[in-house]
Protein backbone atom coordinates (compact mmCIF):
# COMPACT_ATOMS: atom_id res chain seq x y z
CA UNK A 1 0.00 0.00 0.00
CA UNK A 2 1.34 3.43 -0.86
CA UNK A 3 0.42 6.70 0.82
CA UNK A 4 0.73 10.16 -0.66
CA UNK A 5 -0.16 13.09 1.60
CA UNK A 6 -0.29 16.55 0.06
CA UNK A 7 -1.66 19.93 1.23
CA UNK A 8 -4.28 21.66 -0.91
CA UNK A 9 -4.93 18.61 -3.06
CA UNK A 10 -7.45 19.04 -5.84
CA UNK A 11 -10.16 17.07 -4.06
CA UNK A 12 -10.15 19.27 -0.98
CA UNK A 13 -8.89 22.64 -2.11
CA UNK A 14 -12.26 24.34 -1.75
CA UNK A 15 -12.51 23.34 1.90
CA UNK A 16 -9.89 25.86 2.96
CA UNK A 17 -6.19 26.53 2.81
CA UNK A 18 -5.37 24.03 5.53
CA UNK A 19 -7.20 20.99 4.24
CA UNK A 20 -5.16 17.83 3.74
CA UNK A 21 -5.96 14.82 1.61
CA UNK A 22 -4.22 11.47 1.55
CA UNK A 23 -4.43 8.94 -1.27
CA UNK A 24 -4.14 5.25 -0.43
CA UNK A 25 -3.71 2.62 -3.12
CA UNK A 26 -3.86 -1.16 -2.82
CA UNK A 27 -2.86 -1.49 -6.45
CA UNK A 28 -6.44 -1.76 -7.67
CA UNK A 29 -8.16 1.45 -6.60
CA UNK A 30 -7.58 4.73 -4.82
CA UNK A 31 -8.99 5.82 -1.49
CA UNK A 32 -9.12 9.44 -0.37
CA UNK A 33 -8.89 10.69 3.21
CA UNK A 34 -9.77 14.37 3.73
CA UNK A 35 -8.92 15.89 7.08
CA UNK A 36 -8.65 19.22 8.92
CA UNK A 37 -12.36 19.85 8.42
CA UNK A 38 -14.09 21.75 11.21
CA UNK A 39 -17.20 23.56 10.04
CA UNK A 40 -20.31 22.61 8.04
CA UNK A 41 -18.93 24.77 5.24
CA UNK A 42 -15.65 22.85 5.24
CA UNK A 43 -17.58 19.59 4.95
CA UNK A 44 -19.88 20.91 2.22
CA UNK A 45 -16.96 22.04 0.08
CA UNK A 46 -15.09 18.75 0.54
CA UNK A 47 -18.24 16.77 -0.30
CA UNK A 48 -18.88 18.90 -3.38
CA UNK A 49 -15.33 18.29 -4.60
CA UNK A 50 -15.79 14.55 -4.09
CA UNK A 51 -19.07 14.56 -6.02
CA UNK A 52 -17.54 16.48 -8.92
CA UNK A 53 -14.67 14.01 -9.07
CA UNK A 54 -17.00 11.00 -9.18
CA UNK A 55 -19.19 12.68 -11.80
CA UNK A 56 -16.14 13.25 -14.00
CA UNK A 57 -15.16 9.59 -13.67
CA UNK A 58 -18.66 8.44 -14.62
CA UNK A 59 -18.74 10.81 -17.59
CA UNK A 60 -15.38 9.43 -18.75
CA UNK A 61 -16.59 5.84 -18.45
CA UNK A 62 -14.24 5.12 -15.54
CA UNK A 63 -14.82 3.04 -12.41
CA UNK A 64 -16.85 5.21 -9.96
CA UNK A 65 -15.86 3.26 -6.84
CA UNK A 66 -13.49 5.62 -5.01
CA UNK A 67 -13.66 5.27 -1.24
CA UNK A 68 -13.36 8.46 0.80
CA UNK A 69 -13.83 9.77 4.31
CA UNK A 70 -14.23 13.36 5.48
CA UNK A 71 -12.61 13.69 8.90
CA UNK A 72 -14.31 16.25 11.14
CA UNK A 73 -12.81 17.75 14.31
CA UNK A 74 -15.51 18.30 16.93
CA UNK A 75 -14.13 18.64 20.46
CA UNK A 76 -11.84 21.57 19.63
CA UNK A 77 -14.90 23.79 19.23
CA UNK A 78 -15.75 23.39 22.92
CA UNK A 79 -12.15 23.84 24.01
CA UNK A 80 -11.91 27.07 22.02
CA UNK A 81 -14.93 28.71 23.69
CA UNK A 82 -14.67 27.20 27.18
CA UNK A 83 -13.62 30.49 28.77
CA UNK A 84 -15.73 32.73 26.55
CA UNK A 85 -19.26 31.52 27.30
CA UNK A 86 -21.47 31.03 30.33
CA UNK A 87 -21.57 27.60 32.03
CA UNK A 88 -24.92 26.83 30.41
CA UNK A 89 -23.32 26.90 26.96
CA UNK A 90 -20.15 25.00 27.78
CA UNK A 91 -19.62 21.62 26.09
CA UNK A 92 -22.53 22.19 23.70
CA UNK A 93 -20.96 23.84 20.66
CA UNK A 94 -19.15 20.80 19.27
CA UNK A 95 -22.25 18.61 19.21
CA UNK A 96 -24.29 21.44 17.69
CA UNK A 97 -21.75 21.84 14.89
CA UNK A 98 -21.73 18.05 14.42
CA UNK A 99 -25.51 18.07 14.17
CA UNK A 100 -25.48 20.65 11.40
CA UNK A 101 -22.77 18.75 9.53
CA UNK A 102 -24.71 15.50 9.89
CA UNK A 103 -27.86 17.12 8.54
CA UNK A 104 -25.99 18.23 5.41
CA UNK A 105 -24.49 14.75 5.09
CA UNK A 106 -27.89 13.07 5.19
CA UNK A 107 -29.39 15.62 2.82
CA UNK A 108 -26.61 14.92 0.35
CA UNK A 109 -27.16 11.14 0.54
CA UNK A 110 -30.88 11.65 -0.12
CA UNK A 111 -30.32 14.04 -3.04
CA UNK A 112 -31.13 13.00 -6.64
CA UNK A 113 -27.58 13.95 -7.58
CA UNK A 114 -26.08 11.39 -5.22
CA UNK A 115 -28.72 8.77 -6.00
CA UNK A 116 -27.69 8.87 -9.67
CA UNK A 117 -24.06 8.28 -8.72
CA UNK A 118 -24.99 5.52 -6.28
CA UNK A 119 -26.97 3.79 -9.05
CA UNK A 120 -23.79 3.89 -11.14
CA UNK A 121 -21.91 2.08 -8.36
CA UNK A 122 -20.34 4.98 -6.44
CA UNK A 123 -19.75 4.76 -2.71
CA UNK A 124 -20.58 7.66 -0.38
CA UNK A 125 -17.88 9.75 1.20
CA UNK A 126 -18.32 8.83 4.87
CA UNK A 127 -18.12 11.24 7.78
CA UNK A 128 -15.42 10.34 10.30
CA UNK A 129 -15.20 11.84 13.76
CA UNK A 130 -13.83 10.94 17.17
CA UNK A 131 -16.17 9.72 19.91
CA UNK A 132 -19.16 11.25 18.09
CA UNK A 133 -21.33 8.43 16.84
CA UNK A 134 -24.17 8.78 14.34
CA UNK A 135 -25.78 6.35 11.90
CA UNK A 136 -23.86 5.71 8.67
CA UNK A 137 -20.70 7.45 9.89
CA UNK A 138 -17.30 6.27 11.12
CA UNK A 139 -16.48 6.74 14.79
CA UNK A 140 -12.98 6.52 16.24
CA UNK A 141 -12.20 6.34 19.94
CA UNK A 142 -9.34 5.30 22.23
CA UNK A 143 -9.41 1.71 23.43
CA UNK A 144 -9.82 2.92 27.02
CA UNK A 145 -13.00 4.79 26.06
CA UNK A 146 -14.32 1.81 24.12
CA UNK A 147 -13.75 -0.56 27.04
CA UNK A 148 -15.34 1.88 29.49
CA UNK A 149 -18.42 2.16 27.30
CA UNK A 150 -18.64 -1.61 26.95
CA UNK A 151 -18.51 -1.85 30.74
CA UNK A 152 -21.06 0.76 31.79
CA UNK A 153 -21.95 3.03 28.87
CA UNK A 154 -25.49 3.60 27.61
CA UNK A 155 -26.80 5.09 24.38
CA UNK A 156 -29.32 7.69 25.49
CA UNK A 157 -30.24 9.05 22.06
CA UNK A 158 -29.10 9.12 18.45
CA UNK A 159 -28.15 12.22 16.51
CA UNK A 160 -31.26 12.87 14.38
CA UNK A 161 -30.92 13.12 10.62
CA UNK A 162 -32.26 16.68 10.69
CA UNK A 163 -29.79 17.79 13.36
CA UNK A 164 -32.45 18.27 16.03
CA UNK A 165 -32.15 21.61 17.84
CA UNK A 166 -28.74 22.25 16.29
CA UNK A 167 -29.60 25.62 14.77
CA UNK A 168 -31.17 26.91 17.99
CA UNK A 169 -28.01 26.06 19.93
CA UNK A 170 -25.76 27.68 17.33
CA UNK A 171 -27.91 30.81 17.47
CA UNK A 172 -27.33 30.96 21.23
CA UNK A 173 -23.58 31.00 20.66
CA UNK A 174 -23.90 33.73 18.05
CA UNK A 175 -25.88 35.83 20.52
CA UNK A 176 -23.13 35.20 23.08
CA UNK A 177 -20.66 36.88 20.73
CA UNK A 178 -19.08 33.84 19.09
CA UNK A 179 -18.36 34.33 15.38
CA UNK A 180 -18.73 30.74 14.19
CA UNK A 181 -17.32 31.32 10.70
CA UNK A 182 -14.24 33.07 12.07
CA UNK A 183 -13.74 30.42 14.74
CA UNK A 184 -14.00 27.61 12.20
CA UNK A 185 -11.33 29.24 10.04
CA UNK A 186 -9.09 29.79 13.06
CA UNK A 187 -9.42 26.19 14.19
CA UNK A 188 -8.47 24.95 10.74
CA UNK A 189 -5.42 27.23 10.60
CA UNK A 190 -4.32 26.09 14.06
CA UNK A 191 -4.88 22.47 13.07
CA UNK A 192 -2.75 22.90 9.97
CA UNK A 193 0.05 24.44 12.01
CA UNK A 194 -0.13 21.59 14.51
CA UNK A 195 0.11 19.04 11.69
CA UNK A 196 3.06 20.89 10.16
CA UNK A 197 4.86 21.11 13.51
CA UNK A 198 4.40 17.38 14.10
CA UNK A 199 5.67 16.57 10.61
CA UNK A 200 8.72 18.82 11.01
CA UNK A 201 9.46 17.26 14.39
CA UNK A 202 9.30 13.77 12.89
CA UNK A 203 11.65 14.73 10.06
CA UNK A 204 14.14 16.24 12.52
CA UNK A 205 14.09 13.11 14.67
CA UNK A 206 14.65 10.89 11.63
CA UNK A 207 17.50 13.14 10.49
CA UNK A 208 19.14 13.11 13.93
CA UNK A 209 18.79 9.35 14.21
CA UNK A 210 20.24 8.87 10.72
CA UNK A 211 23.28 11.01 11.60
CA UNK A 212 23.86 9.05 14.81
CA UNK A 213 23.72 5.76 12.96
CA UNK A 214 26.08 7.06 10.28
CA UNK A 215 28.54 8.16 12.98
CA UNK A 216 28.73 4.64 14.40
CA UNK A 217 29.98 3.14 11.16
Amino acid sequence: MCVNTIPNAVDGRGAGGGVRTSRYSDGARWERYVTLLFSPEHYQQAAEAYLRGIERRVAAGQEPVVGSVASMFISRWDTAVAERVEPGLQDRLGIAVAGKIYRRYRELLASPRWQRLAAAGARPQRLLWASTAAPDTINTMPEKTLLAFADHGQVSSMLPADGGDTQDVLTEFTRAGIDLDELGATLQQEGEQSFNDSWDSLLHRISDHTRRLAGKR
